[in-house]
C-alpha cells in the first residue's frame, strides 16, 4: 500500500472494521473491529496516491473509475464508517483542517452564480435525460425531500403529502396567482392549479425540465392556468399572491442570498405569503464537499440557518414559521437509491458504467449525510406583515386533512374582480 495511505489509516481510523486489499494484493486492517465488516480493494497505485492526498475527492473518483471496489459491505456501509471517523480525522490531521478552511474561504468564489453561470450549473445536472430521473423518482417526478406522515408511506404517497404540506403553509385558497421559483418538472405547480384553481408561473433554467413541465400542463388541459418559462428569477417583474421555492435555493449561492430575498420581496404582494423549502445544516456554516461541487452540483451550497435568516431580515420580509424536517430526506433518498439500483442496467444503457458509479456514490453519500451528519431540510414561511396568517398552526393541519380526503375542485372559476 502507498505508505502515506497506510499511515493515515493507522492514525485516523479509530472505530469500525475495515479491511483493505491494496494494488499489490497485500491486506491491511483498520479500526477496532466493531460494526459492519467492510472489505475494499484498491486496484491501482495511482488511486492509492490520490486517496492519500485528497480522500474526500480521491475516494469517490477512484470508485467512479472502477479503481476501488467493495468485496464485503457496500457504499452506504462505507459512508457510515467514514462519517463515524470524520471528526477524529479533522481533529488530528492538520492538512484536512487546512483543506476545509481553504474551501470555506473560497466558497464565495465557487458560488459566484450570475445568470449565465447559473444556467450552466443547472444544465450540468438537470438537463440529463429525463429517462434517467424516471428510473428512480416518483410518478410526479418530485426531485426534492418527501414528507413521510407515516413511516410505512410509499415514495409516491410521501411526495403527495409534501405537496399538501407546502400548500397548507402557503395558505392556499382558490383563485390566487402563484410563482414557483425552480419549478422542476412541473409537479407542484400543476398540483396547486388542480387543487386550488390557481394561476401558476413556474420558472426554471433547465431546458429538459421546461419541456417536460409544459407538455404535462398541455396534456392535462391546464395551459391557461399553468405556464412554465425558462427565466432567471432575477428577471421577473410581476407580483404574486404566493411564492414557493422547493429545492432551488441550494443553487443560489451565499453571494446572492440578499438579491434572492430582495427579489422575492419585490415580487410578493403586500398580503402575500412565501414558503422556502431547501436543504440546510443544523450545524455551523461549512463548505461544499469537493466531489459534489465538481461532479454533481457545481455552484451549489448547503447553508446553515444562520446564513439565511439575516438576508430575510434585511430584505424587509418577516419569518412567520420555521419547520425542520430531519430524517425525511434520508428516507426519500433511500427510496431513490433502491430504485436506481433496481434500474441500474437501464441507467448504464443511457450513460455508462462510470456515470452509474458516480450516481451511486452521490446517492449513498447524500443519504448518509442526512442520517449521520448535520444535513436537514428547512421550510421557512415568510410574509410582509404579521397579520396575514392565522394566529395558530391549526389551519395547516386542517388544510392538509381536507386535501387528503377531498377531490380537486373544478378548474373553471369566475373571474376575480380587480
Amino acid at each position: 500500500m502507498f505508505w502515506l495511505l497506510n499511515r493515515l489509516g493507522r492514525r485516523l481510523v479509530r472505530t469500525g472494521n475495515l479491511l483493505v486489499t491494496d494494488s499489490r494484493g497485500e491486506q491491511y486492517r483498520f479500526g477496532d473491529g466493531s460494526g459492519t465488516p467492510l472489505h475494499i480493494a484498491i486496484r491501482t497505485r495511482l488511486a492509492e496516491r490520490a486517496i492519500s492526498l485528497n480522500p474526500s475527492l480521491g475516494v469517490p473518483e477512484a470508485y467512479m473509475a472502477g479503481d476501488l471496489d467493495f468485496l464485503e459491505g457496500d457504499l452506504l456501509d462505507f459512508v457510515r464508517f467514514s462519517y463515524a471517523n470524520l471528526d477524529i480525522a479533522y481533529a488530528k490531521l492538520a492538512t484536512l483542517k487546512a483543506a476545509e478552511t481553504g474551501r470555506r474561504l473560497a466558497k464565495r468564489i465557487h458560488q459566484w452564480n450570475p445568470a449565465s453561470r447559473s444556467r450552466a450549473n443547472v444544465r450540468h445536472h438537470y438537463d440529463l435525460s429525463g429517462e434517467l430521473y424516471r428510473l428512480f423518482l416518483d410518478a410526479d417526478m418530485q426531485y426534492s425531500c418527501a414528507y413521510f406522515e407515516r413511516p410505512d408511506m410509499t415514495l409516491d404517497e410521501a411526495q403527495l403529502a409534501k405537496k399538501r404540506h407546502l400548500a397548507a403553509k402557503l395558505g392556499m385558497r382558490p383563485g390566487l396567482n402563484v410563482l414557483d421559483i425552480g419549478s422542476g418538472w412541473g409537479g407542484l405547480g400543476i398540483y396547486l392549479a388542480q387543487q386550488f384553481d390557481a394561476d401558476v408561473l413556474g420558472v426554471t433554467l433547465s431546458d429538459e425540465q421546461h419541456k417536460v413541465a409544459t407538455d404535462r400542463a398541455h396534456r392535462l388541459g391546464l395551459e391557461r392556468h399553468v405556464h412554465f418559462e425558462i427565466r432567471d428569477y432575477r428577471n421577473l417583474q410581476e407580483r404574486f399572491d404566493r411564492i414557493v421555492s422547493v429545492g432551488m435555493f441550494e443553487h443560489v449561492g451565499v453571494n446572492h442570498y440578499r438579491a434572492f430575498f430582495d427579489t422575492c420581496a419585490k415580487l410578493l404582494k403586500p398580503d402575500g405569503v412565501m414558503v422556502l423549502h431547501a436543504i440546510g445544516r443544523s450545524g455551523p456554516p461549512a463548505a461544499t464537499a469537493p466531489f459534489i461541487r465538481k461532479h454533481i452540483f457545481p455552484g451549489g451550497y448547503i447553508p446553515a440557518l444562520s446564513e439565511v435568516l439575516p438576508s430575510i431580515e434585511r430584505s424587509g420580509l418577516m419569518v412567520t414559521d420555521v419547520e425542520i424536517l430531519r430524517l425525511h430526506y434520508a428516507e426519500t433518498i433511500r427510496h431513490w437509491r433502491e430504485r436506481f439500483a433496481a434500474n441500474r442496467e437501464r441507467a448504464r444503457a443511457l450513460y455508462d458504467e462510470r456515470f452509474c458509479r458516480m450516481w451511486e456514490f452521490y446517492l449513498a453519500a447524500s443519504e448518509g449525510a442526512f442520517r449521520w451528519q448535520d444535513l436537514m431540510v428547512f421550510q421557512i414561511q415568510i410574509a410582509k406583515r404579521n397579520d396575514i396568517l392565522p394566529l395558530t398552526r391549526d389551519y395547516m393541519v386542517e388544510t392538509e386533512r381536507n386535501l387528503a380526503h377531498e377531490p380537486a375542485p373544478p378548474r373553471q372559476r369566475k373571474r376575480r374582480k380587480a
